[in-house]
């Protein structure tokens, strides 16, 4: 081909010209923005708990009978679980790239479910949790307080109960982390040398607990197959346990002679963390630090402005003292990226002009 074959076919040259501009601005407002391709393969975790176990414990009641129905899973590629002294299970299920992630959660949590007869009852009931793990991390949240009072305990409960469930709402948002998890509960604080002088043990605490904390149906008043009755009345009774001294009225046992034996008598009973294996802080002070993840393909300049937008919305109910802070932020990075490609294209456009113009001198 001549070397002036365009220059001689001006309109011919420009309509490719055209073509490749639109083919550019479709591809700048259509493809999908993320720091690096999807190249990891979905990673599915599971996350269980016994509590007061050890690793031993744990590898034996709760790690074998998952694992034994994970092997063989369609698409797996291998497995990775880890147990330790504090009483916590976590396995980690990697699948081939191309496994649909959300079907393979789904086909996770089935095999678990088979699992569970074979599960010490105690994890059972705190739940096994089963979710996909979010490719990368967007941006890490942190609330903050200059009030003494507003300790780290309060405001990871607080980013718990009224910060995490709007976060996970936002379109695009795979999964939010609270880092510290350091929520409140009632702690009970068992002296075992009152219990032995009282003839009791933990079991006969942890039965007291379970009958008289917990909610149940105490009946209707005037119910049929009752007659002559005009009205009809529920009865409402005492619940769930929900302060200290409620908690120290729990009776233990009665005795013959008529006197009781209440929690309050052989424990101490006290409103603090669930739990003091893990603390976060960022600049040495207490803060609730809150990790977002982005779900694959989402377009992370669009979910971190939804994410920004949303937490100005929610700070605008944060008590006096507290404020929000965003210590890191992928998208900066992918911003900066972006700038780069304007100043390139406008930079290549130029020169292309002035190399037309030096060539055709018109």
């Amino acid at each position: 081909m001549k070397s002036d074959f365009f220059i001689d076919r001006p309109i011919f040259s420009t309509v490719i010209s055209i073509i490749i501009v639109i083919v550019g601005l479709l591809g700048l407002f259509l493809l999908p923005i993320d720091q690096y391709p999807r190249i990891v393969p979905p990673v599915v975790k599971i996350s269980a708990s016994y509590p007061g176990a050890s690793a031993q414990t744990v590898t034996q009641a709760v790690a074998t009978p998952i694992e034994q129905e994970l092997n063989g899973t369609p698409g797996m590629l291998y497995m990775e679980s880890t147990n330790s002294n504090s009483g916590s299970f976590t396995a980690t299920v990697t699948f081939d790239i191309d496994t649909d992630a959300d079907l393979a959660a789904v086909e996770i949590q089935n095999r678990v479910k088979q699992a569970e007869s074979r599960l010490p009852a105690e994890v059972v009931q705190n739940g096994i949790s089963v979710e996909k793990q979010a490719s990368s991390r967007l941006m890490t949240v942190t609330l903050r307080s200059s009030d003494a009072k507003f300790d780290e305990i309060y405001l990871s409960n607080y980013a718990t109960l009224n910060v995490l469930d709007m976060l996970r709402r936002v379109p695009g948002v795979g999964s939010v982390s609270n880092v510290g998890s350091r929520y409140y509960a009632m702690q009970i604080w068992v002296q075992p040398d009152r219990l032995a002088n009282l003839g009791l043990t933990v079991q006969d605490l942890q039965k007291a607990l379970k009958d008289q904390n917990r909610e149940s149906a105490a009946g209707v008043l005037g119910q049929q197959p009752v007659t002559d009755l005009d009205v009809t009345t529920p009865i409402i009774a005492q619940g769930r346990l929900s302060s200290v001294g409620e908690f120290e009225e729990i009776v233990i046992r009665a005795n013959p002679d008529g006197s009781l034996i209440r929690l309050r008598d052989v424990a101490r009973v006290s409103l603090e963390a669930a739990s003091y294996n893990t603390e976060s802080g960022i600049n040495g002070g207490n803060a609730a630090v809150m990790n977002i993840n982005m779900l694959p393909g989402a377009n992370a300049m669009e979910v971190a402005q939804r994410v920004k937008e949303t937490m100005e919305e929610i700070s605008r109910n944060f008590p006096e003292g507290i404020t929000y802070e965003i210590p890191f932020d992928m998208t900066s990075y992918i911003s900066q990226s972006i700038k780069e490609v304007y100043h390139t294209l406008f930079e290549a456009l130029l020169l292309v002009i002035l190399v037309v113009f030096l060539s055709l001198q018109n």
